[in-house]
């Protein structure tokens, strides 16, 4: 795999890189511990944009174990897991959303110190991760999804920690309804790009599937 960190040949490689399947595997376990960190921060603090972390690391969690299940499957395969979990991705930007609006119709307002230690503690935990896939940043979708998530978790962090100052001096939820919306946004637009990777990098696969329902030409 070295030769192909850099570039676009990861897809079409058979064989399975033993480091990486380490650094999913704990990346698999921290946001595993940090979901449950955040789950409870959020709704001790009553803060959305640490809840959204919080979903946000349970569905990377899964990503992860799903990225290591496939990892030894064929390219076809691994892009219509990475087609999955752009959907995913997208429902999660969705969810967000609607949560930022509900803590916008009750008018809530976050426990700041909370918010800002569970965002610093998170973020240390991505920053880990993210170091330790950043080589694996350009390989196949499936690849490709793994480092987005990872990279949206980090920007989500200190996003969460600004949000934590930007209560703890005005007294209102309006940063962390804004960092939250941002989140959520952000899922969608990474969500977006996955689906178009794997959707590119399934057309080689369904051409001769189709071209072997077309009648041959005299």
């Amino acid at each position: 795999m070295p030769g192909c960190c850099t570039g676009g040949c990861a897809s079409e490689q058979t064989g399975v890189d033993p480091k990486y399947r380490r650094i999913l595997w704990i990346a698999l376990v921290v946001n595993a511990l940090m979901f449950a960190v955040e789950l409870a921060g959020g709704w001790t603090s009553g803060s959305v944009s640490l809840l959204a972390d919080a979903v946000d690391f349970l569905g990377d969690a899964a990503n992860y174990l799903v990225a290591i299940v496939i990892l030894a499957m064929s390219a076809a395969t691994r892009a219509r897991a990475a087609l999955v979990k752009g959907v995913t991705m997208g429902g999660y930007g969705i969810f967000v959303l609607g949560m930022a609006g509900w803590h916008f119709a009750t008018s809530t307002v976050p426990e700041a110190s909370t918010m800002g230690a569970i965002g610093l503690l998170a973020l240390a935990a991505n920053g880990l991760v993210a170091a330790l896939l950043f080589a694996y940043r350009n390989g196949d979708a499936n690849m490709r999804s793994v480092w987005l998530c990872t990279r949206n978790d980090a920007i989500g962090n200190v996003a969460v920690m600004f949000a934590a100052l930007g209560v703890f001096g005005t007294g209102t939820g309006w940063p962390d309804l804004v960092v939250a919306s941002v989140m959520g946004i952000l899922g969608l637009t990474s969500a977006r790009m996955v689906i178009a990777h794997a959707r590119q990098e399934l057309k080689p696969s369904m051409r001769p599937a189709t071209e072997a329902l077309e009648p041959e030409r005299p």
